[in-house]
């Protein structure tokens, strides 16, 4: 939720109450995300959507919009400790850009941070721009030194999809 409120709103619905937004937004079909599975078990997440549904993006003055191009936003990540490092971030930027295809998205794009050495997991939720860099993202915009944002153009089919 931190994505589609203003902050103050956000700062009162911590906890249960952001919870049970998110929960309705599911329910009717308004947020979507990418599920990641190692065998039977849920081993991380990733949120997209168009960027209009994140108001919060446009409020910030690092993550404005670099053009007027309609795009889809990738906004958060969690992957469950034992399943890090194993590139499963990667294999959810690939799943998300190609949800964001069959929607009709032409360009995703990222927030990630861009650390020098260790980054603490907890801090990393909108990714690390190595992941989208290996998803084939390029850097079309940088306001602060750890802050990229990140870009995919979509062309022709998905990996995904029958042909």
């Amino acid at each position: 939720m931190f994505w589609r409120l203003k902050r103050s709103a956000w700062q009162e619905g911590q906890g249960a109450a952001n919870k049970r937004a998110f929960r309705a937004l599911v329910r009717d079909g308004r947020a979507q995300g990418i599920l990641a599975y190692v065998g039977p078990r849920i081993a991380g997440w990733c949120a997209l959507g168009p960027r209009s549904d994140f108001p919060s993006l446009e409020r910030s003055r690092i993550l404005k919009p670099v053009d007027d191009a309609p795009v889809w936003s990738i906004v958060c990540f969690f992957i469950l400790p034992p399943f890090r490092r194993q590139g499963l971030s990667t294999r959810l930027l690939e799943a998300a850009v190609a949800h964001a295809r069959r929607k009709g998205a032409r360009i995703v794009e990222g927030y990630p941070v861009d650390p020098e050495g260790d980054y603490p997991p907890a801090f990393a939720w909108t990714g690390l721009a190595t992941a989208f860099r290996h998803a084939r993202f390029e850097e079309v915009a940088r306001r602060s030194a750890a802050r990229p944002i990140m870009r995919r153009r979509i062309t022709g089919r998905s990996r995904s999809q029958p042909r």
